[in-house]
This record gives structure tokens, C-alpha cells and sequence, in this order.
């Protein structure tokens, strides 16, 4: 491994930089600090990008979906004790299909068809 390790510093720095780096690993007395900042500070802007984004998909959706219910509650009389309970039957098919559940999975289910039609 040190060797990998001094190929690999050799390679991209100069030989001074190699030996200093790999001094400071040998040297540290838990080899996790040796990881530099730099690549740390990476890792958390691409960690931190990709949840910006991510929460950016998912307001959008929320946002699209809130559109939806609105024209389905102003469009029909919907009993609150069945909205209840078909909430509670939702939970149980998302559940069942892991989170996946498309609008197609809907129909099937409202229609009362078989999973292998």
C-alpha cells in the first residue's frame, strides 16, 4: 500500500510534494485526518448540490400535485369518512409496491383488475 501510495503522489506532484504527503500519512496518527481538505470539501458540494436538486424535483412535484387534488376535490363530492378510508388503503398499496405506484396502478386497482391482466 505505501508504495501504490508513493507511485501514485510521485506521478501527480513533484518529488518534494510526494515525500512531504507521504511523510504526513506515515506520520498521522489516525489515517482518516490524512484525507485532504480538499477532497472532503468536494464531496460535501456534490453531496449538497444533489439535495438542492433533488428538493427542487420535489417541491415541483408537491406543487403539481396540489394542482391535481385541487381540480379532483372541486370537481367531485368526495365523503370524508371514505376519503379516509381509501387514504388508509393507499397506504397499504404504496406500501405493497415499495413506493411505486403509477396511474395505471390506480385504474387497475379502482377497476377492480387482476395484477396478471
Amino acid at each position: 500500500m505505501k508504495a501504490y501510495i508513493w507511485q501514485s503522489y510521485h506521478r501527480r506532484f513533484s518529488p518534494l510534494e510526494a515525500i512531504t504527503s507521504l511523510y504526513q500519512y506515515l506520520s498521522a496518527e489516525d489515517n482518516k485526518t490524512y484525507l485532504p481538505n480538499i477532497v472532503t470539501s468536494t464531496l460535501k458540494s456534490i453531496v449538497a448540490e444533489s439535495d438542492h436538486r433533488q428538493n427542487r424535483m420535489i417541491f415541483k412535484l408537491a406543487v403539481e400535485l396540489a394542482v391535481m387534488m385541487n381540480v379532483v376535490a372541486a370537481n367531485n363530492n368526495i365523503d370524508p369518512v371514505l376519503l379516509e378510508r381509501l387514504r388508509g388503503e393507499c397506504v397499504k398499496e404504496v406500501k405493497r409496491l415499495n413506493g411505486s405506484f403509477s396511474f395505471d396502478d390506480a385504474v387497475s386497482w379502482q377497476k377492480g383488475w387482476e395484477e396478471n391482466e
